[in-house]
């Protein structure tokens, strides 16, 4: 069970320079209150940035730093798993990604985003979409269990049931079954090569047997036709080779040169972009402003008008070069794909030179064979060939029996595979638990008041039946009533993840659940339902109506807006 203990951040969104530290398993129910944009959501979208590297809301990652300092934005997270602590640190400007266990930070030695993974599946067992399912329910951003596609609703249930593996187990399978594939490849390519040999020792055999006087000109036919064969090969090559590497080595040029101007035109594209940003920046500066940023004077109306006129002046300017460097780049991208296909050819014609050099090979060998047989003793060849010939059928009868042993493990994973599939061991394993899962959605509904029998098959596809027995979907109930289904399986899958230890957490944020579609008789089941909770629950509720549910939870905290940056009050 992962147990968060503190979140605390600095230069994130609207908060300043100095660090708002918020304790998260010190009180059962905690309050948050706050005027708009004072900065309630903020402690949510801190937590999911420092988690997952990404906010709860849908905020840019380049607007998560604080506008003003622009700078040295951090957020910082502890938390424990079993006797383990773990301290994650993020930040933006400068880049700052550290995973900490019991004071000694995990190797960095790996890329980022594989850095990541270490932290969502060797450590929270928790990725980005089980987290809203699990530990959040708000308003902002929140995309409900109800809401998502069956692969996504898939993702959650058996993030919960920790029957992932399964579909790891599934990844190694499919990549151990393709190099099953490519060894019956190579397996049957070598047969049908030592096919083709055998079919010529045997050849060979009956040539040299019947070698006499007589036949010599026959094999000296042959070595003709073979000789000519050469000549029609080699005058093609010349043709293909005349001038060739020239025209590669300008083609490449050509293209490098392309590379480029594709290049200098991003560059020139997100210089453009920057400028259009920083004046957008200046805008808004001059716009929300009255006294200069250097002197702290007032800003004469004439002045500021001069300033924001200019502003445009440039942030037009930009954005026509924009469109310009948009129309070279098209007239460039066109271009290289052209040279792309003028170098594929040239490689062509590379190719099929050493198909033909390998062809000469070939057909050289065939022609000092000849001569081999012509110059020595046909009695003294043909038993060497028959010794090679028995060689050959020994192999071959060897490559049948790795080809078989090869396909036979082939089906068996196939079976294995088909045991793996969605449809296989995981849906059993779901079927087994969607009573118990129903049963919880159906006793949450009944505290909240909804009478109704509430169903998910095996597909994650819902059956909701009135009194009456009248059928339902999601979609059919009114905005409350959804609501109170949202809430449901928010502590149906809680319930389940403790259950199965998880994704098992204290932790539960309502962000503006209050402020929503509930009515009054909603709010009260609701509180009945966080009341509940075992004590090993922190539960924290961001909500507008501070005047209506002050004194129902055991401690409060209240954002305030202080000279643009958002603090608690002490």
């Amino acid at each position: 069970m992962i147990i968060f203990k503190t979140i605390r951040y600095k230069n994130f969104l609207s908060s300043g320079n100095s660090f708002t530290e918020i304790e998260l398993n010190r009180n059962k129910s905690t309050l948050v209150v706050g005027q708009n944009g004072a900065g309630k959501s903020t402690m949510l979208d801190a937590l999911s940035f420092a988690l997952f590297g990404r906010p709860h809301r849908n905020i840019n990652k380049s607007k998560l730093v604080n506008s003003i300092n622009q700078k040295q934005c951090v957020v910082e997270v502890k938390f424990t798993i079993g006797q383990s602590n773990f301290h994650i640190i993020r930040g933006i400007k400068p880049t700052i990604f550290e995973i900490w266990k019991d004071g000694m930070m995990i190797n960095q030695s790996s890329h980022a985003n594989e850095y990541q993974k270490i932290l969502e599946s060797n450590i929270l067992k928790l990725n980005h979409k089980s987290f809203h399912q699990v530990v959040v329910l708000g308003s902002s951003s929140f995309i409900p269990f109800m809401q998502l596609n069956a692969g996504n609703r898939r993702d959650v249930i058996e993030d919960l049931l920790d029957i992932n593996i399964f579909s790891k187990m599934n990844v190694i399978l499919r990549e151990k079954n393709g190099i099953l594939k490519e060894k019956m490849k190579r397996v049957g390519h070598d047969i049908e090569l030592i096919k083709s040999k055998i079919d010529q020792q045997t050849k060979y055999i009956r040539d040299i047997t019947a070698l006499t006087e007589e036949n010599r000109k026959e094999y000296e036919h042959r070595i003709s036709g073979t000789q000519n064969s050469i000549d029609e090969l080699q005058a093609e090559n010349s043709k293909l080779s005349l001038g060739l590497d020239d025209a590669i080595k300008e083609t490449e040029k050509r293209m490098d040169t392309l590379q480029d101007r594709r290049q200098g035109l991003l560059l020139r594209s997100q210089d453009a972009q920057t400028r259009i940003s920083d004046v957008d920046t200046r805008i808004s500066f001059f716009e929300e402003n009255e006294t200069c940023p250097v002197c702290d004077q007032a800003l004469a109306d004439g002045h500021k008008r001069s300033i924001l006129s200019q502003c445009e002046e440039e942030k037009d300017r930009n954005k026509t070069t924009l469109k310009s460097i948009g129309k070279e780049g098209t007239g460039v991208e066109a271009e290289i794909a052209e040279t792309s296909g003028i170098l594929l050819s040239l490689r062509d014609k590379v190719s099929k030179l050493s198909e033909n050099n390998r062809e000469i090979s070939s057909l050289q060998r065939n022609i000092a064979d000849y001569r081999k047989y012509l110059d020595k003793d046909v009695s003294a060849d043909l038993n060497t060939a028959k010794k090679e010939l028995t060689d050959l059928n020994q192999n071959k009868e060897d490559m049948f029996e790795e080809k078989l042993m090869v396909s036979e493990q082939f089906n068996y994973n196939g079976v294995i595979a088909e045991m793996l599939k969605d449809t296989g061991i995981k849906t059993k394993i779901i079927k087994q638990y969607l009573p118990a899962i129903n049963k919880l959605v159906n006793q949450y509904l009944q505290v909240l008041d909804f009478y109704v029998q509430f169903d998910l098959d095996e597909n994650f596809q819902e059956t909701i039946r009135s009194r009456h027995r009248d059928d339902f979907i999601y979609e059919s109930f009114s905005e409350g009533e959804k609501q109170r289904i949202d809430l449901s399986l928010l502590f149906t899958w809680r319930q389940i993840a403790k259950m199965k230890n998880s994704v098992a957490t204290n932790l539960l944020m309502l962000d503006e659940t209050f402020d929503s579609s509930l009515d009054h008789d909603g709010i009260e089941n609701l509180l009945k339902i966080l009341n509940m909770l075992d004590d090993d629950t922190n539960t924290f509720i961001i909500s507008h109506k501070g005047d209506i549910l002050d004194g129902k939870f055991e401690s409060k905290i209240e954002f305030v807006k202080d000279r643009n940056f958002s603090k608690m009050k002490n």
